[in-house]
């Protein structure tokens, strides 16, 4: 508990619009702290609604930088990309406060001098709003109208408050047939049985509710519909709750996606959902590929792993990423279908970078067999979470078990209860301004690796008649490369274009006067020659949206 109240005293002297709340935002307050940034910070920041969704939220977009922002490199910060993950709203909107808060600063006016910042604080607003709401449960899914059971009606079957106390937690069943069992270290909670260890389930569960359309189903059919999460191209999967009708069929993803495609000014994108790649890099060859085929020319396997030069940029953001945010022991996490990170790596080409941003770390399971309490709460979230808020001195998370008259279930014993809401996936707000400082301070360090532009070692040698041999090597500073492989394939994305300017009678009679370049790594160079016939100056221009574009003088 001392640590939590350290945080909020904190918070509380730091001030801004962040530290003044003592809660998650709500779409109002959201909307009231997108104002307040271009109020502030006219010079710096653009805001504009991209969309309203089926529920009346906007879908903002917040421009950060200076002069043509469309023309500098960028990086396009994601929030809200799951509707229950509050805490990815605050990362995102809680990044472009922070930021700004120290835009006097050398090295933020130095860095918005050179980049810009696309962030969309809040994918999924219809969602969020459940957090805020008279009846508050996990949502996902927006505003629209969604069978989810494919029975012809829309929103028969939903939670229902079984104890009255405005929060879905769960119900537990005693049954023969059931599928799970008190945790032995935790008898608050309940674990899957283990066949193979001999285990037998004792209990059904569901979540908190009854089967309004006796279909035998819980709360399968109820107010929300298309998950943000689960409408992206890329492993779209068709029929499944929550994913729509089609691919990109909401407005908040069409939105975006469209933005997006147009901003090829953008090479990375950092999203903060349930997708962790950022605590453990990706690996190549996971789509059984060990070395895709990322040829320039199309066609080959489809890509379904992210290519070993990627794998390795992946691996140093990764490192940066743990060193700067002091976060361990994150959980092992696996993209559904449908999701925003891989959409942004494979159908985007850009790199992708995604974090939950914060979790409570599962004590090491014992191989010995000795600690039997780590071995459980190791599989178990809600054990884990319990005991990190006992710590903590965190309460009134958690509902206590007690019995209850239930329709479906005559004569057996039932029982309402269980975590709360939100708690597993969000920590509490006391904590969030240190976790934003933080991963603040990633971002700009992501920007600082971004790929940069340079034209060095260039050199002219007089030669006879009238010509001149004119080299120099393309650069790139920074420690990205400009294009990831997969990006690179594509044909889509902007690469370096290099432009041989003459003038008068001058002529390029070896070389190309006008190339573009395959991508170039962090830290490496391209050199490039020319031949040229006559005298006087010209200039050869060499860049790209996503790099910064540079231009030499040279006298022949």
């Amino acid at each position: 508990m001392k640590k939590i109240l350290l945080s909020l005293c904190v918070a509380l002297v730091c001030g801004g619009s962040l530290h003044a709340q003592s809660d998650y935002s709500n779409r109002q307050q959201l909307a009231q702290r997108v104002a307040a940034l271009a109020k502030s910070h006219p010079k710096y920041v653009k805001t504009q609604s991209l969309a309203k969704t089926a529920g009346g939220s906007d879908i903002w977009l917040i421009t950060i930088g200076t002069g043509q922002t469309d023309q500098k490199p960028a990086v396009a910060v994601v929030g809200g990309v799951e509707g229950k993950h509050l805490l990815g709203v605050e990362l995102a909107i809680g990044f472009a406060e922070k930021l700004l808060a120290d835009v006097q600063s050398d090295r933020i006016q130095g860095l918005l001098g050179d980049q810009t910042f696309y962030v969309f604080p809040n994918m999924s607003p219809d969602a969020t709003e459940q957090y805020f709401a008279a009846l508050q449960y996990e949502r996902s899914g927006n505003a629209s109208k969604a069978d989810y059971d494919r029975d012809g009606q829309v929103g028969e079957d939903g939670y229902d408050d079984l104890d009255g106390d405005g929060k879905i937690t769960f119900i537990r069943v005693e049954d023969a047939t059931g599928t799970h069992i008190i945790n032995p270290d935790e008898p608050r909670s309940l674990i899957p049985a283990d066949l193979s260890k001999g285990q037998t389930g004792q209990y059904l569960l569901f979540t908190e509710g009854i089967d309004n359309d006796k279909d035998g189903a819980f709360n399968e059919d109820g107010e929300e519909g298309i998950h943000f999460n689960k409408n992206a191209t890329y492993r779209y999967k068709n029929f499944v709750p929550g994913a729509g009708e089609h691919a990109v069929s909401e407005v908040e993803n069409r939105a975006l996606f469209d933005f997006l495609y147009d901003a090829f000014n953008v090479y990375a994108v950092v999203s903060f959902g349930p997708y962790n790649n950022l605590s453990v890099p990706e690996q190549a060859g996971r789509g059984g590929e060990e070395q895709p085929q990322l040829g320039r020319r199309p066609g080959g396997r489809k890509i379904t792993s992210w290519s070993a030069q990627d794998v390795k940029a992946n691996a140093f953001v990764s490192e940066q990423y743990n060193k700067i945010t002091g976060t361990a022991g994150a959980p092992k996490t696996a993209a559904g279908e449908g999701n925003f990170a891989e959409w942004a790596y494979y159908h985007y080409g850009r790199f992708s970078f995604s974090t939950p941003g914060w979790w409570v770390s599962a004590p090491k399971p014992d191989s010995t067999g000795r600690n039997r309490s780590a071995n459980n709460s190791a599989a178990d979230p809600v054990a884990t979470y319990l005991k990190w808020a006992a710590a903590e001195g965190i309460t009134n998370t958690f509902s206590e078990w007690k019995a209850i008259e239930h329709p479906d279930f005559p004569g057996k014993r039932v029982e309402v209860g269980g975590i709360h809401p939100f708690v597993l996936t969000n920590p509490p707000y006391a904590l969030v301004s240190d976790i934003v400082d933080r991963h603040t301070d990633f971002v700009v360090a992501l920007a600082n690796m971004a790929p940069k532009l340079e034209v060095v070692d260039l050199k002219t040698e007089k030669l006879d008649n009238g010509l001149t041999r004119v080299s120099l090597k393309v650069f790139n500073a920074g420690l990205l490369p400009n294009l990831t492989q997969v990006g690179e394939r594509s044909y889509f994305l902007k690469r370096i274009a290099v432009n041989v300017q003459t003038t008068g009678s001058q002529q390029v009679v070896s070389g190309r006067k006008t190339q573009t370049l395959d991508a170039i790594g962090g830290r490496e160079a391209v050199e490039l020659s020319w031949l040229v016939r006559g005298s006087g100056k010209l200039n050869i221009t060499a860049g790209s949206v996503s790099t910064g574009t540079q231009t030499v003088e040279v006298t022949l």
